[in-house]
């Protein structure tokens, strides 16, 4: 993941007890995984901001 994106704040970060540590919890397929290991992403393309607020604060 790049500089700009923060994995903290990321909706899809779940603890993993097996890993003992925290992993990006998404479903993908095999196309979807082999695309993004193939592709120059400079983010991740499947980040998603945990902030629920964040919507709320930008409407008032």
């Amino acid at each position: 993941m790049a500089a700009g994106v923060s994995c903290d704040t990321c909706a899809y970060l779940m603890y993993d007890e097996d890993y003992e540590d925290y992993v990006c919890d998404i479903n993908m397929d095999e196309d979807d995984y082999s695309r993004l290991v193939q592709s120059h992403y400079k983010e991740c393309p499947y980040y998603r901001d945990g902030d629920d607020y964040k919507v709320v604060r930008h409407q008032m």
